[in-house]
């Protein structure tokens, strides 16, 4: 599973938003990608993840709640297995195309050529979005606000080592307004032995560490993929409103 060094980046976050880790489990063998999501309006708040055939999609949990906020920012593919995995905050994930190349760089900023920020000032929230190739290559990408409204875009390739991966977020984890868009490269965490439900479980309880007066939690998805042929993936989900695997 995550290991404690990620409890506690995410345990420092008041306020992350949405983040994507991407990583291999300990023996190498094993293609890690969590999708965290959190928070702050009711709209935010009452949705929860799905599996759907080959996506994970963000989904009402509330309806009428969510038809209160920016729907088409709300509900999206937030992960689609295919002959990799993508993920990302919003409806960009079908735009990356894991048969499009070899190096995921290329492909993430490809497959994001047509996006910018998302339009909710005053936020300005950044898409962030992260691949693994069937060649096993990764990497992670941000479209965030620059001066003047310019879209400011960075790509990072995400070296495959054992029990390491990455972690990148909408946000810095200040809670403010507005919020601060997340800087710099993407955090470096340790990924540790377990299984796809226990990363899952052990994500979400961190994002509400003990003391913390609001629980902007919404859910967390973990997909584990062997690299062996023939073998499929394992996705576990933790939602708010079930607080059970599935």
């Amino acid at each position: 599973m995550v290991s404690k060094a990620v409890m506690n980046s995410l345990a420092r976050m008041l306020y992350p938003g949405r983040f994507i880790v991407i990583g291999s489990d300990p023996s190498g063998s094993v293609d890690v990608v969590v999708y965290g999501l959190t928070g702050r309006s009711p709209s935010s708040r009452s949705r929860r993840l799905e599996r759907r055939g080959g996506a994970v999609w963000t989904e009402p949990a509330d309806p009428e709640t969510v038809k209160r906020g920016n729907v088409d920012l709300l509900l999206y593919p937030a992960v689609v297995l295919g002959a990799g995995i993508a993920a990302s905050n919003g409806r960009q994930t079908t735009d990356i195309d894991l048969s499009a190349g070899e190096n995921p760089v290329a492909v993430l900023a490809a497959g994001l050529e047509r996006w910018t920020y998302e339009p909710d000032a005053p936020n300005h929230t950044p898409r962030i979005a992260g691949c693994v190739l069937p060649n096993g290559r990764s990497a992670l990408g941000v479209i965030r606000r620059g001066r003047g409204g310019s879209a400011e875009r960075a790509f990072f390739e995400c070296p495959a080592v054992p029990g390491r991966g990455r972690l990148i977020a909408t946000y810095t984890g200040e809670n403010s307004d507005p919020l601060p868009a997340f800087r710099g490269e993407p955090l470096e965490v340790e990924i540790a032995t377990g299984t796809p439900e226990e990363t899952a479980a052990a994500v979400f309880a961190a994002l509400r560490p003990e003391g913390r007066v609001e629980d902007f939690r919404v859910a967390v998805a973990c997909v584990f993929w062997p690299r062996e042929a023939g073998l499929r993936p394992q996705v576990a989900i933790v939602n708010r409103h079930e607080r059970t695997p599935s």
